[in-house]
């Protein structure tokens, strides 16, 4: 290329930066002595030319070339040490992804030439390799951020609003009938109208789309016939990854989230900052182990050829260090103001709070989202867990975060399975977990309640499955969780009973609204509204087939029965607002207002002891939410609904006597999960008896005048048929 297209160019931004004339490019690498830029024809496979880039400056190399524009394609190749034990792993025979790329093209293709050190050599990992790997690995495309936003505004829905739901961008519509053959599995899909008025119609607000940045299949898939579905492999943050694309645009993705506003869905991102698919030291050298290996990744201190390994997938990301926290932040912010996402869920979030010295919830990466205008305004979600020392954090993340509540998930399992002493440890579930969450002036929206996830067995499976069954990941059902508090109602697997059918179906309904009617955010794991299922398998992150995939033709009466009953549940919590009040229940009782926020009952209508709490046979109880508690921080009664919820996990009918509580004397049954279809809502006086079937739950609202009760007469249309 001739010298005269060459310029200095800038140490920032980081990355290439298209200006309509040329492009900037930048790369960090305090330890390179030497750093070229490689350019490829369209598809990647040509090397066509080869440019050192000029300037050093900050620890930033940089140029400018002129007459390149979007489309472009290409790599780095790195120079300095190869000293794997000091913690240098240079080698610029190896062709590198740009950690700020927008774009990639290509896959990578298995070969020894993708390693740094020599496979089989005597040394190991000390070996160094002189092979090219430029013909193997995937490269970087320049992009035109340009475009035209319908909505360019982000929805901005309520926390306490927000019902999540988790799905898999190219699981969910792979099999969808409605959308055409050519954009199924991929973001196109995804913003179909019919797709996007299936969810808006289910109540869910927020989708949280599974890792969309581009990610690897590990070879030892590959050779299985299988395929790292999940995506939790991350191996550029700025791109997303090329299958997902119908036409390689990434407008596609602007336009898929354009269509979810449009619909007044928010998008979120579950994304994956804690390591990298580069591994260990045996691993590949596709990226940042090649840019700067000691910089990029938390080395053993005393033996810096080896990685701390807090993830358990051989790497960790060293947030320590100001340049990949920047690379991270940056990240976030291009998701937020290019691509108007609305806000992320965080992969092994206890990463990102970790300091040489453990957890920190003051750590460098939780500060800088705190006091960032742009991160501190959109949702964070975390995963609050990772499997080093000290991993396990539910509740210990700063005020603004929300949490993955996993005790929620465990207890609501353990409880409708029928395990002994598990009641108490509900009742503190149901009110958002005030244990954990109840400090720093958080709110009940911090706890993020879920029953099913990616992760483990759907709802379905979850009824219907003692044992977990992963034969299909050819690891001969080694691998995934055995302690799935899990019950398959007498029978293991499909079954042609209908005893057994219809007591999994009301298991169903169970579980989604304890989740539905819990104060806290819900999260509902796509389909498992209509009981989808992945056939036993818990662990179905290599299943990119009808395992995993959303069998939309599939779904039968039951299921189309169960997706009602979810969206009867959404309605009564958009409709209720003492469902999703921003003050913990505590039920403590208020002097000034004479009211408890919550009372606990026995069948007979009185109020629970603590030596009933402590029986361990004690499976049914009630829950009263007194509509008139404080509902903000001033101090004056609210006009809300008083509800009752009566939860009966004994497998046999409990009589429950209907309280008698100020404001009326009557009650309406608006859910019972026995009898999900009823023409009208049946109407009881207090102190009479109502048979709770064994394994069920009930909703009843105190009768009330002025504004409740015209709520609660549109409720009855939209929860009778």
């Amino acid at each position: 290329m001739p010298l005269s297209t060459l310029a200095e160019g800038l140490p920032f931004p980081l990355g290439a930066t298209w200006d309509g004339k040329g492009v900037n490019f930048a790369l960090f690498s305090a330890h390179a002595t030497k750093v070229e830029l490689c350019l490829f024809d369209r598809h990647g496979r040509t090397e066509t030319d080869r440019i050192e880039l000029p300037e050093f400056t900050d620890e930033v190399w940089h140029g400018y070339v002129a007459d390149l524009g979007p489309g472009t394609v290409y790599g780095y190749r790195v120079h300095g040490p190869y000293e794997p034990s000091a913690g240098h792993r240079f080698n610029p025979n190896k062709l590198l992804l740009d950690p700020y790329a927008k774009a990639h093209v290509g896959a990578l293709k298995w070969h020894p030439s993708v390693f740094g050190y020599t496979i089989g050599h005597k040394q190991g990992d000390l070996s160094f390799d002189k092979r090219d790997s430029a013909r193997h690995v995937p490269k970087c495309k320049v992009v035109d951020t340009a475009f035209t936003w319908e909505h360019p505004a982000r929805v901005r829905v309520p926390w306490d609003r927000t019902i999540v739901y988790e799905l898999h961008a190219r699981g969910y519509t792979r099999a969808h009938p409605l959308v055409p053959v050519k954009q199924r599995g991929t973001f196109a899909g995804l913003g179909h109208k019919a797709v996007i008025d299936y969810i808006r119609g289910l109540g869910v607000t927020t989708v949280e789309l599974m890792p969309v940045h581009s990610f690897l299949n590990d070879s030892h898939l590959l050779d299985r016939g299988l395929a790292n579905y999940w995506g939790y492999n991350t191996i550029g943050f700025f791109a997303s990854d090329p299958q997902f694309y119908s036409d390689g645009s990434v407008n596609e993705f602007k336009h898929m989230v354009d269509r979810m506003h449009e619909a007044g869905l928010e998008v979120i991102l579950d994304v994956v900052y804690n390591h990298t698919a580069e591994g260990n030291e045996l691993g590949p050298t596709l990226s940042f182990k090649g840019i700067d290996n000691a910089s990029y990744y938390r080395l053993v201190p005393d033996d810096p050829r080896h990685y701390i390994n807090d993830t358990g997938t051989g790497n960790t990301l060293n947030l320590s260090h100001p340049r990949v926290l920047q690379m991270v932040t940056d990240s976030l912010r291009y998701w937020v103001t290019e691509m108007n996402v609305d806000g992320f869920r965080f992969d092994l979030a206890t990463i990102l709070g970790r300091e040489p010295d453990g957890f920190d919830e003051g750590g460098g990466f939780l500060d800088s989202c705190r006091q960032d205008p742009i991160l501190s305004s959109v949702k964070l979600i975390a995963e609050p867990w990772d499997c080093g020392p000290g991993g396990y954090q539910v509740g210990g993340f700063p005020p603004g975060w929300a949490e993955w509540n996993d005790q929620f998930r465990d207890t609501v399992r353990a409880y409708w399975k029928g395990d002994e002493g598990t009641s108490a440890d509900l009742a503190t579930r149901l009110t958002a977990s005030g244990d954990k969450f109840n400090r720093r002036g958080r709110r009940p929206w911090a706890s993020l309640n879920f029953v099913c996830a990616h992760d483990g067995f759907t709802l379905n499976d979850l009824v219907s499955y003692n044992d977990k069954h992963n034969e299909a990941n050819g690891e001969e059902n080694r691998d995934g969780h055995s302690d799935n508090k899990s019950w398959n109602c007498g029978e293991e697997g499909p079954t042609d009973n209908a005893e057994v059918r219809a007591l999994r179906e009301r298991q169903k309904r169970n579980l989604l609204a304890t989740l539905l009617l819990s104060a806290g955010t819900p999260m509902l794991l796509a389909g498992d509204e209509f009981g989808r299922t992945q056939q036993g398998n818990n662990n179905a992150y290599c299943q990119d087939n009808a395992i995993s995939w959303v069998d939309w033709a599939g779904i039968d009466e039951d299921g189309r029965a169960l997706a009602d009953f979810v969206r009867k549940l959404t309605t009564l919590r958009d409709t209720l607002p003492v469902l999703r009040r921003n003050r913990f229940l505590t039920g403590e009782y208020n002097a000034r207002l004479d009211v408890t926020d919550v009372k606990w009952l026995d069948p007979t209508g009185s109020t629970l002891t603590s030596e009933q709490w402590g029986d361990a046979q004690m499976r049914c109880f009630g829950m009263v939410i007194d509509g008139r508690a404080q509902a903000s921080g001033i101090v004056k009664p609210a006009s809300d609904a008083t509800l009752l919820l009566v939860f009966n996990a004994h497998h046999d009918v409990v009589d429950f006597v209907l309280p008698d509580i100020p404001g009326s004397d009557q009650w309406t049954c608006l859910i019972d999960t026995n009898a999900p279809v009823r023409d009208e809502l049946p109407e009881f006086d207090a102190g009479d008896v109502y048979q709770v079937t064994g394994r069920s739950l009930l909703l009843f609202a105190l009768h009330a005048r002025g504004e409740t009760a015209r709520i609660f007469r549109r409720l009855e249309g939209a929860l009778t048929e």
